[in-house]
């Protein structure tokens, strides 16, 4: 296969030069710092969290995590609406793609942009056109690991 420099006649290649030169440059340890202090704070918050259900609801470290999991989504959910987790996420980038407040961004921002075309095919229909590929993607992860697992504990591992 020839490459895409190959296929551009020479004024194409002149301006895709000129481009390059003028892009600017990403700054990527200080994006990398940004999204490490950000995703590392929401993470820290939902251990906290956890701790709080334990030592106040008397909630177990192995029950902890699912209202820790609802706090956080209502949490980032109500953000989302109220605009500010598209503002931290501005500065943050990958730093709020944490699983589940991220998760719960993308279905909450989906279903407020989309409330205008009613809540069956706008809200309903829109939200789920990005949740059901991460739904399929984690049932189908989830299914293949099982399977690993399964192999290795039937050839005497683990």
């Amino acid at each position: 296969m020839s490459s895409n420099k190959n296929n551009l006649n020479l004024e194409q290649q002149k301006y895709k030069d000129f481009a390059q030169q003028r892009e600017p440059k990403r700054p990527v340890v200080a994006n990398c710092i940004k999204a490490f202090i950000v995703g590392g704070s929401i993470c820290a918050f939902g251990q906290i969290l956890q701790f709080f259900f334990i030592k106040y609801f008397g909630y177990t470290e192995k029950n902890a995590g699912d209202p820790t999991a609802a706090t956080l989504i209502i949490i980032s959910i109500l953000l989302t609406g109220l605009g500010v987790y598209d503002t931290i996420a501005q500065w943050a980038g990958a730093g709020t793609a944490v699983p589940i407040t991220g998760f719960a961004n993308t279905i909450s921002s989906a279903a407020i942009e989309h409330r205008s075309e009613g809540y069956v095919l706008g809200v309903g229909g829109n939200m789920f056109k990005v949740a059901g590929p991460v739904i399929v993607f984690g049932t189908v992860s989830a299914f293949a690991v099982a399977v690993v697992k399964m192999v290795i504990n039937y050839i005497g591992g683990m």
